[in-house]
């Protein structure tokens, strides 16, 4: 195996994770430096089968979510498959598993059983509603999470609309970050301590997290925010306006922003009208503000206006789709938008990690493994001999690619 590089370089995580929270954990895992072995069954995630599209039959969302891992291929309805994984946590720093409330004390695989053998273990666990509370035997999905989080009641065009989902899967991805941050913080405690720790978090509380503004909102007024489209519940203007060929966002927060918004689309008389002057008022007076702004922003392209407001020194961008974000100058040179080599599609693009190290950069420089792909190499290291292995793989308790 080649030596990683990254701030968790030496970590060893055993990823027992499906489709997408835990993976995500995972994943983060893995850019930072972590040795993350994902153990999968015999018919692989099941994100494997979310096709179309794929890249010469490999599934574009598992090979998304699991770049820079190895993976084995356990079946862990077999007794010999179970004692296969129990001897890899034995010495493993790390376990990420999103299974359902007692999945894995069933395997005899609680953090109790684990940690009794190996003190250090940190255990992450990644749910629905989490492992405590009146929810907690619940399964959860990323839209069951939106909706009962308040999220889907503050996301759309505005109030009396239907509820909108985010687009993207936001609690499946936050609870994934969730994870890692508190694998990180654990990890750090137990190099201190020598102790190891349950570490739990969920889709339910990752999407609670996003609602900062409106909950601070509620919590002063009692009163339930409403969905705003584009536009900031507290500041304004900062929103997306149509311009004369497309949508341009533009962030006049604060009031010398305002000011200079005022300048750039010459319009300085809307500081002398007192619905407009200051804050509190813009947000009063919000939907007749921004009927007035978008007639004067359909005047020109939004190149012109990009133009004309970096000139300024006026926060704006365009509103780009996915694959203008990927053509971004800014994203390519920040290696948000990258090439790994695959063992069956070749070169395929991925995202990139989004935080950059300055001594210990992270590297994504392994595509997602094949069905089984590291089975032989990952028990070998554990000890297995060459023919114990094929006897695994003979057996069916063990895929191997």
């Amino acid at each position: 195996m080649t030596a990683k590089t990254g701030p968790l370089s030496g970590m060893r995580v055993i990823e027992l994770a499906h489709i997408m929270a835990g993976p995500v954990c995972g994943l983060m895992l893995a850019d930072m430096g972590a040795d993350v072995i994902k153990v999968e069954k015999p018919t692989g995630d099941d994100s494997r089968r979310f096709t179309p599209p794929e890249i010469e039959g490999e599934a574009a969302a598992y090979m998304m979510m699991n770049r820079n891992k190895r993976g084995i291929s356990l079946n862990l309805k077999d007794p010999v498959a179970v004692e296969v994984l129990r001897k890899l946590l034995a010495d493993a720093d790390v376990v990420v598993e999103n299974y359902r409330l007692g999945t894995m004390e069933k395997l005899g695989l609680s953090y109790e059983d684990l940690a009794a053998v190996n003190p250090r273990i940190i255990y992450c666990e990644i749910s629905g509603f989490g492992r405590t509370g009146p929810y907690a035997e619940r399964g959860g999905f990323d839209l069951i999470a939106q909706g009962m989080s308040g999220l889907m009641s503050i996301t759309g065009e505005g109030p009396g609309r239907p509820p909108i989902k985010v687009a993207a899967p936001i609690s499946d991805i936050n609870a994934g970050i969730l994870g890692a941050m508190g694998v990180s913080a654990a990890y750090a405690n137990m190099l201190q301590t020598g102790q190891g720790q349950k570490v739990d978090t969920s889709l339910f509380e990752a999407a609670i997290t996003q609602t900062y503004w409106q909950s601070a909102i509620a919590f002063a007024t009692g009163i339930k925010p409403e969905p705003l489209g584009s536009a900031h519940p507290l500041n304004a203007p900062y929103q997306a306006f149509r311009t004369s060929d497309g949508w341009i966002n533009v962030g006049a927060a604060n009031q010398s922003n305002w000011l200079r918004f005022l300048d750039v689309i010459a319009a300085p008389e809307l500081n002398e009208d007192p619905r407009f002057n200051s804050n509190a008022n813009r947000i009063q007076n919000l939907s007749t503000l921004i009927e007035i702004l978008n007639r004067h922003m359909a005047k020109e392209t939004t190149a012109t206006w990009l133009a004309r407001m970096e000139a300024a020194q006026l926060p704006a961008g365009p509103v780009n789709d996915i694959l203008q974000m990927h053509q971004d100058p800014q994203a390519i040179a920040r290696e948000m938008i990258i090439d790994v080599d695959h063992a069956t599609a070749g070169a395929v693009k991925t995202i990139g990690h989004p935080v950059k190290y300055s001594k210990t950069p992270a590297k994504t420089d392994r595509a997602a493994p094949v069905l089984g792909q590291h089975s032989r190499e990952v028990l070998a290291e554990i000890g297995y001999t060459a023919d114990h292995i094929e006897a695994l793989v003979q057996s069916n308790a063990v895929v191997a690619a």
